[in-house]
């Protein structure tokens, strides 16, 4: 019924438009290309009104096409199909749940042992993120927070070296600089030594990538997978929904989740970029299995191809409490925002601290409403961002946010030491999250992501230490201050803001 009432639509318009343009049509074939282009703008501004978005999505994707009609024309269809209603996903969704139902079973038997070690506080939160991620608490895994660069590949390395059966990785910026070239170097060796090597990249984001590189880790017998290939970008919707997950998984035993991608500036070795601050996850234990699924449903998605047997999905335990942990997904094929609505529950419950770190941070209106609210009710509420841009109008844009939080009593560091990546929220000094997706629409509703989220583990104890820390290396920013910026500055942050619904 919608798209017969578009169509008719369509029609009624362009016969309109046809009427009073068609002295234009009649010079030649700049007047025919300019009305083609008016014709586009204004049924696509149908379309969006009609889909009944988010007042200040249709309004921001309105303004753009009205105020450049070209290139807002060119941002649709890049950015502005309604992720929604993308069916491409649909089937993945299903898939998805289907398959860790099947695998971690849909009534956990230790359930409400789990829920009263967690207490009812802290137990819904738990069972939100179950229903809706599909994946439930583990109280058999042992968790290890690891710090920069260095220590995470120093980690990853060495457990590459152990494996014996498979290694499944996924990234989504891989490079082959240093740090790639010897990781690829270790995985054609076990592929060449009989273990299976599955190797998956994201195509926009690891764009760069040579392929002479990806030929030689195929030459070498490691299976290779790029995620979402787009051969024509501003034709494919596929180029706005990017897996940003960082996933490694070795032997079903060992599972890496974190904010580093594989390339140099992750350790620090760009000059431009300097210092870079980042957190990463090692996993030992029953929970690497939902970190397992999730990587082998995203190679399900892109090979068709399923190993959902139990040589990759029955990791060791060793049956110690190690605190709560729990692996979610988020992504555009599923509606309620996973990642996001967890986010909202944590700072919602929260009782004293919402600790937040995030190199790029555009809060949706829910996200910024529970910010503020609980720093008004007397939560100490913390945001920890980097001093210099990577990302320009990301940059700009988080800033325009900083004025009404700082209004609240939210206090906002800014972290001088180098570029600050990690991606962290902790809560009460005792919940946490860890993991790929930022505090952005983007992590929120367009990319694919995976977050692990932690109770009362010596992970949780040592992310709050490593915050209290960070903070060393950060300067507190002054609302008044902040107040007094230049006005370029100003009208640049509100220009950004106003493209933030499209970030």
């Amino acid at each position: 019924m919608k798209n017969t009432v578009r169509v008719i639509l369509f029609l009624l318009v362009l016969s309109i438009l046809l009427f009073f343009f068609r002295d234009r049509l009649e010079s030649g074939v700049l007047g025919f290309l300019s009305v083609m282009i008016s014709l586009s703008v204004i049924f696509i501004g149908f379309v969006i009104f009609l889909e009944n978005r988010h007042p200040s999505q249709t309004i921001t994707w309105l303004v753009v096409l009205g105020s450049f009609p070209l290139v807002g024309f060119i941002f649709y269809l890049l950015f502005g199909r309604n992720y929604r209603k993308e069916k491409m996903y649909r089937e993945k969704y299903f898939l998805d749940k289907q398959a860790f139902l099947t695998v971690e079973g849909d009534d956990d038997p230790r359930s409400e042992e789990k829920r009263a070690l967690m207490g009812e506080h802290h137990g819904q939160l738990f069972t939100l993120a179950q229903k809706l991620g599909n994946s439930p608490i583990s109280f058999d895994t042992a968790t290890n927070v690891l710090t920069n660069g260095e220590e995470t590949f120093r980690h990853i390395i060495q457990e590459l070296k152990k494996a014996r059966h498979h290694i499944h990785m996924e990234y989504y910026i891989v490079r082959h600089d240093e740090i790639g070239q010897e990781i690829k170097n270790i995985l054609m060796e076990k592929a060449n030594q009989g273990v299976k090597v599955r190797f998956m990249f994201d195509a926009v984001g690891s764009w760069k990538l040579s392929k002479t590189f990806i030929n030689q880790l195929k030459n070498a017998g490691v299976e290779t997978v790029p995620f979402g290939p787009v051969r024509l970008p501003f034709l494919n919707n596929k180029f706005n929904f990017r897996n940003h997950r960082k996933i490694v998984v070795i032997d079903g035993n060992i599972g890496f989740v974190g904010g580093l991608n594989i390339g140099d500036e992750y350790l620090g070795r760009d000059k431009n970029i300097g210092f870079w601050r980042d957190t990463h996850l090692m996993l030992r234990g029953e929970a690497v299995r939902s970190l397992q699924l999730i990587f082998l449903q995203d190679w399900y998605y892109m090979t068709n191809h399923s190993f959902l047997t139990a040589e990759y999905l029955s990791p060791q335990i060793d049956h110690k409490s190690h605190g709560g942990v729990q692996l979610i997904a988020g992504g555009p094929d599923n509606e309620w925002s996973v990642i996001k609505n967890i986010f909202f529950s944590m700072i919602t419950a929260a009782k004293k601290s919402v600790w937040i770190a995030s190199p790029y941070f555009i809060p949706d209106e829910d996200i910024f409403s529970a910010l503020k609210v609980a720093a008004l009710s007397g939560i100490d509420v913390r945001l920890l961002v980097p001093n210099r841009p990577d990302k320009r109008i990301v940059f700009h844009a988080s800033r325009s946010y900083f004025p009404e939080l700082l209004e609240a009593g939210v206090k906002i560091y800014e972290y001088e030491r180098g570029f600050m990546h990690s991606k962290i929220v902790i809560v009460d000094d005792e919940l946490a999250s860890i993991g790929t997706s930022n505090m952005d629409m983007r992590s929120f509703h367009l990319n694919f992501e995976v977050n692990a989220f932690l109770f009362r583990t010596k992970s949780t104890e040592k992310l709050v230490e490593e915050y209290v820390n960070d903070l060393q290396y950060s300067k507190q920013m002054d609302l008044k201050a902040f107040e007094e910026r230049h006005i370029g500055f100003r009208l640049l942050e509100s220009t950004a803001r106003l493209l933030s619904p499209l970030l």
